[in-house]
Protein backbone atom coordinates (compact mmCIF):
# COMPACT_ATOMS: atom_id res chain seq x y z
CA UNK A 1 0.00 0.00 0.00
CA UNK A 2 1.46 3.35 -1.07
CA UNK A 3 1.95 5.77 1.84
CA UNK A 4 2.95 9.38 1.22
CA UNK A 5 3.89 12.15 3.66
CA UNK A 6 2.73 15.51 2.32
CA UNK A 7 3.96 18.98 3.35
CA UNK A 8 2.25 22.30 2.53
CA UNK A 9 3.61 25.81 3.21
CA UNK A 10 2.82 27.92 0.14
CA UNK A 11 0.87 30.71 1.87
CA UNK A 12 -0.41 31.04 5.43
CA UNK A 13 -1.29 27.44 6.32
CA UNK A 14 1.42 25.12 7.66
CA UNK A 15 0.40 21.50 7.23
CA UNK A 16 1.55 17.89 7.22
CA UNK A 17 -0.49 14.81 6.28
CA UNK A 18 -0.21 11.09 5.64
CA UNK A 19 -2.33 9.68 2.82
CA UNK A 20 -2.35 6.17 1.40
CA UNK A 21 -3.23 4.74 -1.99
CA UNK A 22 -6.74 3.84 -0.81
CA UNK A 23 -7.56 7.54 -0.42
CA UNK A 24 -7.38 7.32 3.35
CA UNK A 25 -6.09 10.36 5.24
CA UNK A 26 -4.35 8.58 8.10
CA UNK A 27 -3.47 11.80 9.91
CA UNK A 28 -3.22 15.51 9.23
CA UNK A 29 -2.23 18.58 11.22
CA UNK A 30 -2.79 22.16 10.04
CA UNK A 31 -1.59 25.29 11.82
CA UNK A 32 -3.44 28.44 10.82
CA UNK A 33 -1.78 31.85 10.82
CA UNK A 34 -4.98 33.89 10.90
CA UNK A 35 -4.11 35.57 14.21
CA UNK A 36 -0.68 36.63 12.96
CA UNK A 37 -1.95 38.23 9.75
CA UNK A 38 -5.33 39.60 10.90
CA UNK A 39 -3.90 42.95 12.14
CA UNK A 40 -2.59 43.62 8.62
CA UNK A 41 -5.74 42.59 6.73
CA UNK A 42 -3.81 40.11 4.60
CA UNK A 43 -0.84 37.77 4.49
CA UNK A 44 2.58 39.27 5.29
CA UNK A 45 5.16 37.05 3.51
CA UNK A 46 7.96 37.43 6.05
CA UNK A 47 5.67 36.63 8.98
CA UNK A 48 4.30 33.62 7.10
CA UNK A 49 7.76 32.22 6.35
CA UNK A 50 8.88 32.51 9.97
CA UNK A 51 5.73 30.81 11.20
CA UNK A 52 6.25 27.92 8.76
CA UNK A 53 9.83 27.48 9.98
CA UNK A 54 8.69 27.34 13.60
CA UNK A 55 5.71 25.03 13.15
CA UNK A 56 6.42 22.54 10.38
CA UNK A 57 8.70 20.10 12.24
CA UNK A 58 6.33 19.69 15.23
CA UNK A 59 3.40 19.16 12.84
CA UNK A 60 5.29 16.41 11.01
CA UNK A 61 6.13 14.69 14.29
CA UNK A 62 2.50 14.90 15.44
CA UNK A 63 1.20 13.54 12.13
CA UNK A 64 3.52 10.53 12.17
CA UNK A 65 2.70 9.90 15.83
CA UNK A 66 -1.06 10.07 15.30
CA UNK A 67 -0.85 7.50 12.51
CA UNK A 68 1.61 5.34 14.48
CA UNK A 69 3.92 5.48 11.47
CA UNK A 70 7.67 5.97 11.27
CA UNK A 71 9.45 7.80 8.48
CA UNK A 72 10.92 4.47 7.35
CA UNK A 73 7.41 3.22 6.59
CA UNK A 74 6.66 6.14 4.25
CA UNK A 75 7.17 5.49 0.53
CA UNK A 76 7.93 9.08 -0.49
CA UNK A 77 7.91 12.69 0.68
CA UNK A 78 5.67 15.09 -1.27
CA UNK A 79 6.26 18.79 -0.67
CA UNK A 80 4.80 21.87 -2.29
CA UNK A 81 7.49 23.41 -4.52
CA UNK A 82 5.41 26.33 -5.80
CA UNK A 83 3.67 28.47 -6.78
CA UNK A 84 3.31 30.63 -3.71
CA UNK A 85 5.11 32.98 -1.36
CA UNK A 86 8.68 31.95 -2.03
CA UNK A 87 9.86 32.12 1.60
CA UNK A 88 7.17 29.75 2.76
CA UNK A 89 7.56 27.44 -0.24
CA UNK A 90 11.28 27.15 0.52
CA UNK A 91 10.62 26.16 4.12
CA UNK A 92 8.41 23.24 3.11
CA UNK A 93 10.52 22.12 0.17
CA UNK A 94 13.82 22.23 2.07
CA UNK A 95 12.22 20.26 4.90
CA UNK A 96 10.96 17.70 2.39
CA UNK A 97 14.42 17.42 0.86
CA UNK A 98 16.00 16.90 4.29
CA UNK A 99 13.52 14.17 5.18
CA UNK A 100 14.01 12.47 1.81
CA UNK A 101 17.78 12.58 2.14
CA UNK A 102 17.77 11.33 5.74
CA UNK A 103 15.37 8.47 5.03
CA UNK A 104 16.53 7.54 1.54
CA UNK A 105 12.99 8.04 0.25
CA UNK A 106 12.05 9.68 -3.07
CA UNK A 107 11.10 13.35 -3.16
CA UNK A 108 8.04 14.46 -5.12
CA UNK A 109 7.92 18.21 -5.75
CA UNK A 110 4.23 19.08 -6.05
CA UNK A 111 2.70 22.01 -7.85
CA UNK A 112 0.32 23.55 -5.31
CA UNK A 113 -2.26 24.12 -8.05
CA UNK A 114 -2.04 20.47 -9.02
CA UNK A 115 -2.76 19.59 -5.41
CA UNK A 116 -6.04 21.51 -5.75
CA UNK A 117 -6.70 20.08 -9.21
CA UNK A 118 -6.37 16.47 -8.06
CA UNK A 119 -7.95 16.89 -4.60
CA UNK A 120 -11.45 15.97 -5.87
CA UNK A 121 -10.04 12.55 -6.83
CA UNK A 122 -8.93 12.06 -3.23
CA UNK A 123 -12.52 12.56 -2.08
CA UNK A 124 -14.26 10.79 -4.98
CA UNK A 125 -12.80 7.54 -6.29
CA UNK A 126 -15.25 7.54 -9.20
CA UNK A 127 -13.94 10.78 -10.71
CA UNK A 128 -12.18 9.93 -13.96
CA UNK A 129 -10.19 11.97 -16.46
CA UNK A 130 -10.81 14.15 -18.38
CA UNK A 131 -12.80 16.65 -16.34
CA UNK A 132 -13.38 20.39 -16.42
CA UNK A 133 -11.92 22.25 -13.46
CA UNK A 134 -12.74 25.69 -12.11
CA UNK A 135 -9.77 26.49 -9.88
CA UNK A 136 -10.63 29.47 -7.67
CA UNK A 137 -8.42 30.67 -4.83
CA UNK A 138 -6.78 33.77 -3.40
CA UNK A 139 -4.08 33.79 -6.04
CA UNK A 140 -5.63 32.04 -9.02
CA UNK A 141 -8.83 31.90 -11.05
CA UNK A 142 -8.58 29.45 -13.93
CA UNK A 143 -10.62 27.06 -16.04
CA UNK A 144 -8.72 23.94 -17.07
CA UNK A 145 -9.31 20.65 -18.80
CA UNK A 146 -7.69 18.04 -16.56
CA UNK A 147 -6.61 15.30 -18.94
CA UNK A 148 -4.47 13.30 -16.51
CA UNK A 149 -1.78 13.58 -13.87
CA UNK A 150 0.57 16.32 -15.05
CA UNK A 151 -1.57 17.00 -18.15
CA UNK A 152 -3.56 20.22 -18.03
CA UNK A 153 -5.01 22.49 -20.71
CA UNK A 154 -5.70 26.01 -19.49
CA UNK A 155 -8.64 27.65 -21.25
CA UNK A 156 -9.03 30.71 -19.05
CA UNK A 157 -7.23 32.68 -16.36
CA UNK A 158 -7.57 36.11 -14.77
CA UNK A 159 -6.19 39.22 -16.42
CA UNK A 160 -5.94 41.04 -13.08
CA UNK A 161 -7.21 39.93 -9.65
CA UNK A 162 -8.11 36.40 -8.65
CA UNK A 163 -11.60 35.92 -7.23
CA UNK A 164 -10.33 35.01 -3.76
CA UNK A 165 -8.28 38.20 -3.68
CA UNK A 166 -11.35 40.20 -4.70
CA UNK A 167 -13.34 38.56 -1.88
CA UNK A 168 -10.63 39.34 0.68
CA UNK A 169 -10.09 42.95 -0.42
CA UNK A 170 -13.83 43.64 -0.59
CA UNK A 171 -14.15 42.26 2.93
CA UNK A 172 -11.37 44.59 4.05
CA UNK A 173 -13.22 47.54 2.50
CA UNK A 174 -16.32 46.57 4.50
CA UNK A 175 -14.30 46.15 7.71
CA UNK A 176 -14.93 42.42 7.96
CA UNK A 177 -11.37 41.43 8.80
CA UNK A 178 -9.24 38.56 7.55
CA UNK A 179 -9.81 36.00 6.08
CA UNK A 180 -12.43 37.84 4.09
CA UNK A 181 -14.05 35.19 1.92
CA UNK A 182 -15.99 33.35 4.65
CA UNK A 183 -16.94 36.65 6.29
CA UNK A 184 -18.31 38.01 3.00
CA UNK A 185 -20.37 34.87 2.44
CA UNK A 186 -21.86 35.03 5.94
CA UNK A 187 -22.76 38.70 5.59
CA UNK A 188 -24.19 38.15 2.10
CA UNK A 189 -26.87 35.87 3.56
CA UNK A 190 -28.34 38.95 5.29
CA UNK A 191 -28.38 41.17 2.20
CA UNK A 192 -30.22 41.69 -1.08
CA UNK A 193 -28.13 40.55 -4.09
CA UNK A 194 -30.01 43.02 -6.33
CA UNK A 195 -29.66 46.05 -4.09
CA UNK A 196 -26.35 47.42 -5.39
CA UNK A 197 -25.79 47.95 -9.16
CA UNK A 198 -22.33 46.38 -9.36
CA UNK A 199 -20.70 45.63 -12.72
CA UNK A 200 -20.15 42.17 -14.23
CA UNK A 201 -16.76 42.69 -15.90
CA UNK A 202 -16.60 41.20 -19.44
CA UNK A 203 -19.95 39.40 -19.13
CA UNK A 204 -21.52 39.18 -22.58
CA UNK A 205 -18.29 40.12 -24.33
CA UNK A 206 -17.47 36.58 -25.44
CA UNK A 207 -14.19 36.87 -23.50
CA UNK A 208 -13.22 33.61 -21.79
CA UNK A 209 -10.79 35.16 -19.29
CA UNK A 210 -11.73 36.67 -15.94
CA UNK A 211 -11.42 40.20 -14.55
CA UNK A 212 -12.33 41.19 -11.00
CA UNK A 213 -10.37 44.41 -10.41
CA UNK A 214 -13.25 46.59 -11.62
CA UNK A 215 -15.73 44.75 -9.44
CA UNK A 216 -13.54 45.27 -6.39
CA UNK A 217 -13.25 49.00 -7.19
CA UNK A 218 -17.02 49.24 -7.56
CA UNK A 219 -17.42 47.77 -4.08
CA UNK A 220 -15.21 50.54 -2.73
CA UNK A 221 -17.27 53.23 -4.47
CA UNK A 222 -20.53 51.72 -3.25
CA UNK A 223 -19.25 51.61 0.32
CA UNK A 224 -17.94 55.18 0.21
CA UNK A 225 -21.25 56.45 -1.16
CA UNK A 226 -23.02 55.58 2.10
CA UNK A 227 -26.13 54.55 0.16
CA UNK A 228 -25.97 50.83 0.85
CA UNK A 229 -25.68 48.54 3.83
CA UNK A 230 -22.60 46.29 4.12
CA UNK A 231 -24.88 43.23 3.87
CA UNK A 232 -26.39 44.43 0.58
CA UNK A 233 -22.93 45.21 -0.82
CA UNK A 234 -21.67 41.75 0.18
CA UNK A 235 -24.70 40.00 -1.32
CA UNK A 236 -24.48 42.04 -4.54
CA UNK A 237 -20.74 41.40 -4.83
CA UNK A 238 -21.22 37.67 -4.39
CA UNK A 239 -23.97 37.56 -7.02
CA UNK A 240 -21.82 39.55 -9.46
CA UNK A 241 -18.98 37.07 -8.92
CA UNK A 242 -21.32 34.13 -9.57
CA UNK A 243 -22.58 35.78 -12.76
CA UNK A 244 -19.02 36.30 -14.02
CA UNK A 245 -18.05 32.70 -13.28
CA UNK A 246 -21.08 31.15 -14.94
CA UNK A 247 -20.69 33.34 -18.03
CA UNK A 248 -17.02 32.33 -18.49
CA UNK A 249 -17.68 28.67 -17.76
CA UNK A 250 -20.32 28.37 -20.47
CA UNK A 251 -17.86 29.77 -23.02
CA UNK A 252 -15.02 27.52 -21.89
CA UNK A 253 -17.13 24.39 -21.71
CA UNK A 254 -18.39 24.92 -25.24
CA UNK A 255 -14.77 24.86 -26.42
CA UNK A 256 -13.54 22.07 -24.19
CA UNK A 257 -14.82 18.88 -25.73
CA UNK A 258 -16.14 15.79 -23.89
CA UNK A 259 -15.66 15.68 -20.11
CA UNK A 260 -16.70 13.32 -17.33
CA UNK A 261 -17.56 16.02 -14.78
CA UNK A 262 -17.49 19.68 -13.84
CA UNK A 263 -15.20 20.09 -10.84
CA UNK A 264 -14.47 23.04 -8.57
CA UNK A 265 -11.43 23.29 -6.28
CA UNK A 266 -9.49 25.89 -4.33
CA UNK A 267 -10.35 28.00 -1.31
CA UNK A 268 -13.24 29.85 -2.97
CA UNK A 269 -14.78 26.46 -3.82
CA UNK A 270 -16.09 26.47 -0.25
CA UNK A 271 -18.58 29.22 -1.19
CA UNK A 272 -22.09 27.75 -1.20
CA UNK A 273 -23.55 30.12 -3.78
CA UNK A 274 -20.78 29.34 -6.26
CA UNK A 275 -21.24 25.60 -5.72
CA UNK A 276 -24.98 25.87 -6.34
CA UNK A 277 -24.47 27.81 -9.57
CA UNK A 278 -21.93 25.27 -10.85
CA UNK A 279 -24.21 22.39 -9.93
CA UNK A 280 -26.92 23.94 -12.12
CA UNK A 281 -24.51 24.29 -15.05
CA UNK A 282 -23.43 20.65 -14.68
CA UNK A 283 -27.04 19.49 -14.53
CA UNK A 284 -27.91 21.45 -17.67
CA UNK A 285 -25.00 19.81 -19.49
CA UNK A 286 -25.80 16.32 -18.17
CA UNK A 287 -22.44 15.85 -16.47
CA UNK A 288 -21.61 15.18 -12.84
CA UNK A 289 -20.72 18.01 -10.49
CA UNK A 290 -17.88 17.24 -8.08
CA UNK A 291 -16.66 19.43 -5.24
CA UNK A 292 -14.24 18.25 -2.57
CA UNK A 293 -15.22 18.50 1.10
CA UNK A 294 -14.70 21.96 2.59
CA UNK A 295 -11.62 20.72 4.47
CA UNK A 296 -9.94 19.91 1.14
CA UNK A 297 -10.82 23.26 -0.48
CA UNK A 298 -8.56 25.45 1.61
CA UNK A 299 -4.79 24.88 1.63
CA UNK A 300 -3.95 21.55 3.23
CA UNK A 301 -1.29 18.84 3.13
CA UNK A 302 -3.65 15.96 2.35
CA UNK A 303 -4.09 17.22 -1.20
CA UNK A 304 -0.31 17.51 -1.57
CA UNK A 305 0.14 13.97 -0.26
CA UNK A 306 -2.55 12.72 -2.65
CA UNK A 307 -0.86 14.42 -5.61
CA UNK A 308 2.24 12.60 -4.40
CA UNK A 309 0.33 9.30 -4.46
CA UNK A 310 -0.80 9.97 -8.03
CA UNK A 311 2.74 10.76 -9.19
CA UNK A 312 4.38 7.96 -7.20
CA UNK A 313 1.97 5.43 -8.72
CA UNK A 314 3.22 6.54 -12.15
CA UNK A 315 6.86 6.18 -11.08
CA UNK A 316 7.55 9.91 -10.85
CA UNK A 317 10.07 11.51 -8.48
CA UNK A 318 12.28 14.61 -8.45
CA UNK A 319 15.97 15.33 -7.81
CA UNK A 320 16.97 16.86 -4.50
CA UNK A 321 18.30 19.97 -6.22
CA UNK A 322 14.91 20.94 -7.65
CA UNK A 323 14.23 24.64 -7.03
CA UNK A 324 11.30 26.31 -5.31
CA UNK A 325 9.15 28.38 -7.67
CA UNK A 326 7.14 31.50 -6.90
CA UNK A 327 5.31 30.90 -10.22
CA UNK A 328 4.57 27.53 -11.77
CA UNK A 329 1.83 27.29 -14.41
CA UNK A 330 -0.06 24.03 -14.75
CA UNK A 331 -0.14 24.53 -18.51
CA UNK A 332 3.22 26.03 -19.53
CA UNK A 333 2.18 25.94 -23.19
CA UNK A 334 -0.89 28.12 -22.70
CA UNK A 335 -0.83 31.38 -24.63
CA UNK A 336 -0.06 34.42 -22.45
CA UNK A 337 -2.95 36.78 -21.92
CA UNK A 338 -2.94 40.51 -21.31
CA UNK A 339 -2.53 41.92 -17.83
CA UNK A 340 -1.58 39.83 -14.83
CA UNK A 341 -2.67 36.67 -16.63
CA UNK A 342 0.86 36.26 -17.93
CA UNK A 343 1.80 35.10 -14.42
CA UNK A 344 -0.63 32.18 -14.54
Amino acid sequence: MTLILGLESSCDETAAALVDGNRCILAQHIASQEAEHAPYGGVVPEIAARAHAERLAPLIEATLSDANVTLDQVDAIAATAGPGLIGGVMVGLVTGKALAMASGKPLIAVNHLEGHALSPRLADASLEFPYALLLVSGGHCQILRVEGVGRYQRLATTIDDALGEAFDKSAKILGLGYPGGPAMERLAREGDPKAVPLPRPLVGSGEVHFSFAGLKSAVLRAHESGKYTPADIAASFQQAAVDCITDRLRIALDAMGPITALVVAGGVAANTSIRQALETIAENRSVSFVAPPIALCTDNAAMIAWAGVEHFTLGHSDPLDIAARPRWPLDPDAEPVRGAGVKA
